[in-house]
């Protein structure tokens, strides 16, 4: 079952790249007592994620941070060493939070996995935008298609912000 808007995010682990490599990063850590916008993408360097939903992103940065928003955080079913040339290569390194999913945990967590073996991608999550306040969801745009990035887009996000907070 997905979860909903007013659902706490569950207990878990993310990767992120630290000062030495790898390291682990509770859900809590990134959750708690902020405000977070949290973006999801089937997959690094895929051409929507690529093109327009972590430009998109990047680009409204400040706009969020004005808005109220402590941390922007980017998730993948992808390992945190993808994830982190890939936010050197869009200019989100320093301004967005790599959140690496490797085994898709957090995505099937909150029942957003999504199958792309057809494509030859395996499991993946599904595209979304997620506004979290202190844990609890308290907006959550999920696209109905992996190759869109309406619904979940930055600028959806942003003018949706000041209602839900």
């Amino acid at each position: 079952m997905a979860i909903k808007v007013g659902d706490h995010l569950p207990d878990g682990k993310f990767t992120v790249m630290g000062a030495n490599g790898p390291e682990p990063k509770s859900i809590s850590d990134v959750f708690s007592g902020k405000k977070v916008a949290i973006f999801a993408v089937p997959g690094a360097y895929t051409p929507t994620c690529s093109k327009s939903h972590m430009p998109g992103f990047v680009e409204r940065v400040d706009e969020l941070r004005a808005k109220g928003i402590d941390t922007i955080a980017c998730t993948a079913v992808n390992d945190i060493f993808v994830l982190t040339n890939w936010a050197k290569d869009t200019g989100a390194t320093g301004k967005i939070e790599m959140l690496a999913d490797g085994s898709g945990d957090f995505a099937k967590a909150v029942g957003l996995e999504i199958d792309l073996s057809n494509f030859g991608l395996g499991l993946r999550s599904k595209r979304y935008a997620m506004l979290v306040d202190n844990g609890v969801v308290k907006v959550l745009n999920v696209e109905d298609s992996p190759p869109i990035a309406e619904k979940s887009s930055a600028a959806t996000l942003c003018s949706m912000i000041d209602r839900s907070l």
